[in-house]
């Protein structure tokens, strides 16, 4: 049997990096990659055969756990009728129509295959509706690789200690304006000297990708008003937020409602997707009714729309949140608890199911604040509870997700092993 640095051995000879996504090296917290062979409930199985309870959830998706039974076999039964038809299919309308009735602001809704790509849609599109070229981001959101969402960006390009990319052109840096998260008055600034000129303003409403940081009080509200009043339209995007909190997105859970909110991760279920969605009027500017083209072979494809139409449903109808919600108090409590107990220079952030130790005492409001914290601590960290058992975000700058499968017992193993620490 190989183990995972065997298998990272031979990655690393056909695979650049030895990895199909930075974060997954490891470079954050160092040592070899783990190596997942299966997954069940809130369980995941090394090659090595050593049984780790997850807390990473291939980075949100798995609201339900590894392996749902019912999510399984709704992707068995659309397999068999066909992976793909590049052509139009019942299942792309019925799950437009659950999403648009789940999502009060979102009238129609253009299937991808990817985050990165429903970001890189809202954005042609932003521009195609307004005539404008320029866009306003945060510093430390991270929106997915396209070329204007690598300036100043977050998550892996953050643990890797880069903070843009090699390739992008300064030319589409130049149409990037950048403000700090949290900070409304800067954003302002940049809408009273700029606003005829931008497109967009797109955020995590809450930030995930320089880990969890939560918006200000009447910061998104005056993203909305701040947009409105210069012409530019206001992203949110929800790829991990998105039926995160709620079967709903979090910007309708805050009563906001955003020009265009991108989706991905968990409405997939597991399965590569992503969605962009919006008003009809904004939404009709999409090719073939509009001029703002865009397209993908794989869009809407049937066995991933299968997963996430049965995901959706049961977040719909079982309503996991209240129990993920009261999990995440008792581990982000526990967590503070100890620390305050052992003197550590730490905090947990919590929202519902999400949370992220913090390895400073200091609360953490915008990417400065992230980054100032101690990222040898967290590595310490990781390698402590991996080898108890648990299995977490290989970087300090990430989410970490309870899912609806976990359990009590299991938070409070997970308390036992970090007060061990």
């Amino acid at each position: 049997m190989a183990t995972s640095k065997q298998w990272f051995q031979r990655a690393k000879k056909v695979i650049p990096g030895g990895v199909n996504s930075p974060v997954r090296a490891c470079n954050g917290v160092g040592g070899t990659p783990v190596y997942f062979k299966s997954g069940n409930g809130a369980k995941v199985q090394t090659e090595e055969g050593a049984e780790l309870v997850d807390f990473c959830g291939s980075w949100g998706p798995l609201i339900l756990g590894h392996a749902r039974a019912e999510v399984v076999e709704a992707v068995a039964k659309a397999a068999a009728d066909g992976l793909s038809f590049g052509a139009n299919t019942a299942k792309e309308t019925e799950f437009a129509e659950l999403v648009c009735s789940l999502i009060p602001g979102v009238e129609m809704l253009r299937l991808v295959s990817s985050g990165t790509e429903a970001v890189m849609t809202a954005i042609r599109l932003a521009r195609g509706y307004t005539g404008r070229r320029k866009i306003l981001k945060f510093d430390g959101c991270y929106h997915g690789h396209t070329d204007s969402m690598l300036v100043a960006s977050g998550s892996g390009l953050l643990t890797g200690g880069i903070s843009s990319s090699a390739g992008v052109s300064p030319r589409i840096t130049e149409e990037v304006f950048v403000a700090p998260y949290n900070n409304l008055a800067a954003v302002q600034e940049i809408l009273k000297a700029n606003g005829d000129e931008i497109a967009a303003v797109i955020v995590e409403p809450i930030a995930g990708n320089m880990g969890l940081v939560e918006p200000a009080e009447g910061f998104l509200e005056g993203l909305r008003a701040a947009t409105a009043d210069c012409g530019a339209l206001l992203i949110f995007d929800e790829v991990i937020t998105g039926f995160r909190l709620g079967p709903t997105t979090y910007g309708t859970l805050a009563n906001i409602t955003p020009d265009l909110t991108t989706l991905g991760k968990i409405i997939g279920g597991g399965m590569p997707i992503g969605a962009i969605g919006g008003s009809t009027q904004i939404m009709s500017y999409l090719a073939p009714l509009g001029p703002v083209y865009q397209a993908g072979t794989l869009s809407g494809n049937p066995v991933a729309l299968a997963a996430g139409m049965k995901t959706l449903e049961l977040l719909r109808d079982e309503n996991p949140y209240p129990k993920m919600n009261e999990l995440g108090k008792q581990l982000a409590t526990g967590i503070n608890q100890i620390a305050e107990k052992k003197e550590l220079a730490l905090h947990c952030a919590q929202h519902g199911g999400m949370f992220t130790p913090f390895f400073r005492k200091k609360a953490i409001h915008n990417l400065a604040d992230s980054k100032a914290c101690d990222q040898k601590a967290h590595a310490r960290y990781f390698h402590h509870m991996l080898n108890a058992g648990f299995y977490t975000p290989p970087s300090g700058f990430e989410v970490a997700f309870i899912s609806a499968a976990h359990t009590e017992k299991q938070i409070a193993a997970f308390l036992k092993a970090f007060e061990e620490w």
